[in-house]
């Protein structure tokens, strides 16, 4: 597991891709435990089992806690994420020394634990450590806030992906909103998914519609072509 010397307050982006290229999530049941995991381990507390803890409250379709686990002490603060097929991308806040690094090994073994006892499959579901950089400014975070929560869902729009959704954003937005396995919802609608805590980038959008008029400039930017650097922060792409 990459280990990075994060100082408190840093914000990373973090990727994890599937092995080889591979889904890391094959249905909306893979999917939905991507958010349960994302909910509940991120915890300092680790129960053996946290999944049958949930199973014995039938509480799995729900993102409540145990009644019998303590108070919930956050391992890191989660800012954002976006879940696709084949990986998936975190904005991080350090919030405790190790504290990125504790969650990312336990959502990862968590991951391929999952995975593997699905599917019948063995090793590793991830394609080595996970990937990361760190944010350095205001300027930078605001933009890979839309890279990562907008970018990215519009790259899972069922009609055509990224191209056929920037043909047209104004509709097909509230689409993007309600993709669940994002948080842009908990960003720009009434939603909490109970996962995200908006830090710092509460600060920088305050409100929802500042949010949406910059999301629009910067993805008509990104439709033109007329792309500002983020030195390597998308940790895919030169720029965005």
């Amino acid at each position: 597991m990459r280990k990075e010397p994060y100082a408190v307050g840093n914000i990373i982006h973090v990727i994890k891709r599937g092995a080889r290229g591979l889904e890391i999530v094959q249905d909306p049941g893979d999917r939905w435990r991507f958010l349960l995991m994302l909910r509940h381990l991120n915890d300092k507390y680790q129960p053996k089992d946290w999944l049958r803890d949930l199973v014995r409250e039938d509480l799995v379709k729900t993102m409540q806690r145990p009644s019998f686990w303590p108070e919930q002490e956050h391992l890191t603060k989660i800012l954002g994420f976006t879940l696709l097929d084949n990986h998936f991308h975190l904005i991080l806040e350090e919030t405790e020394d190790g504290g990125v690094t504790d969650f990312m090994r336990r959502l990862c073994s968590s991951m391929t634990k999952g995975f593997n006892e699905r599917y019948g499959e063995k090793g590793s579901l991830f394609q080595g450590a996970f990937r990361s950089v760190t944010v350095t400014s205001d300027r930078q975070l605001q933009r890979l806030a839309i890279y990562v929560m907008v970018k990215n869902t519009l790259e899972m729009y069922p009609e055509g992906g990224l191209k056929e959704a920037l043909k047209d954003l104004d509709n097909v937005w509230e689409w993007a909103v309600r993709y669940p396995y994002s948080s842009l919802g908990d960003h720009v609608s009434e939603r909490s998914s109970l996962i995200v805590d908006k830090g710092v980038l509460g600060e920088i959008f305050p409100s929802p519609e500042i949010f949406k008029k910059f999301s629009f400039e910067v993805m008509k930017d990104y439709q033109n072509e007329l792309i500002t650097p983020l030195g390597g922060l998308t940790l895919e792409e030169p720029s965005l």
